[in-house]
């Protein structure tokens, strides 16, 4: 995953850019840009918007599933069972999560054991 502060860094520099420079154009003083650029910073949304408009860049965020969030083989398993199958596999998996929340609970101290 992409840090801001290597996001600002290579936008300024793709823009030609010194600290200073930059800088500048914002209105701040050089140290700003070089806390900014320093690994572990963390600007907010509209500092980073605001840094890169000022290297002529814009930022665009993409939302999409991870890698392996769903596994097609589980999908294609299911495709092939019953309608009954799949009532049944459900109602399984339902009385396991149950099982874990009363799990849940009693450890918490919410139940009481009978």
């Amino acid at each position: 995953m992409l840090q801001a502060s290597s996001i600002i860094r290579d936008a300024r520099r793709h823009a030609g850019l010194t600290q200073a420079s930059l800088a500048s154009r914002l209105g701040v003083p050089q140290s700003v840009i070089s806390r900014l650029e320093a690994p572990g910073s963390n600007p907010r949304w509209q500092t980073v918007c605001r840094v890169l408009d000022a290297c002529g860049r814009d930022l665009a965020v993409t939302v999409k599933p991870t890698k392996g969030s769903i596994d097609p083989t589980l999908v294609e398993r299911y495709l092939y069972l019953t309608p009954e199958q799949r009532l049944n596999s459900f109602e399984h998996s339902y009385e396991e999560v149950r099982q874990l929340a009363v799990a849940a609970a009693r450890s918490r101290g919410e139940l009481q054991e009978a």
